[in-house]
Parts: C-alpha cells; sequence; structure tokens
C-alpha cells in the first residue's frame, strides 16, 4: 500500500538530502523501511539505531507503519557544548 507522507530532515541529514522536507509517496512497511530507502537515495551516513524518528510531533517507533499524510521526522543525535 503507497501513503504520501511529508519526511522533515534535520542538521547532517538537512545537509545530505539538499532539502528540510520533501513529500513522497511510499510504498515501504514501516519507518525503518523508509528511512532505509531514503538513506540510499540521499546517501545518509547515519544508520537507524543513531536516529529517532517522530511521527507528527510524537517520537514513534521504527516498526510503526506508515500512515496516509503523515509527517515524519528523522531527529540525528544533537552535538551541542
Amino acid at each position: 500500500m503507497m501513503a504520501r507522507v511529508t519526511v522533515l530532515y534535520f542538521a547532517s541529514l538537512r545537509d545530505a538530502a539538499g532539502v528540510a522536507s520533501e513529500t513522497i509517496d511510499s510504498g515501504a512497511a514501516d519507518l525503518r523501511a523508509l528511512y532505509d530507502a531514503l538513506r540510499e537515495r540521499h546517501g545518509f551516513v547515519l544508520p537507524v539505531d543513531r536516529l529517532r524518528v517522530a511521527v507528527d510531533g510524537a517520537f514513534a517507533r521504527w516498526d510503526d507503519a506508515l500512515e496516509e499524510g503523515s509527517e515524519i521526522a528523522f531527529v540525528p543525535p544533537v552535538s551541542g557544548g
């Protein structure tokens, strides 16, 4: 099943993708599969276990299914100092 979702990118992911967000149609089974597909497309270097994922403003699990119209954010670790 295809779902149209908006993906938000932050920090190094935004730099790699070249955009802060994009709307895509994906047949990914879950959020992990979506990230894996986007990782191939954009050349992201961070593995899933270094990221958090949020759906519609709330942190989600990597095995959650995609839902039509959702806003998905991939959040890399925050470097601070």
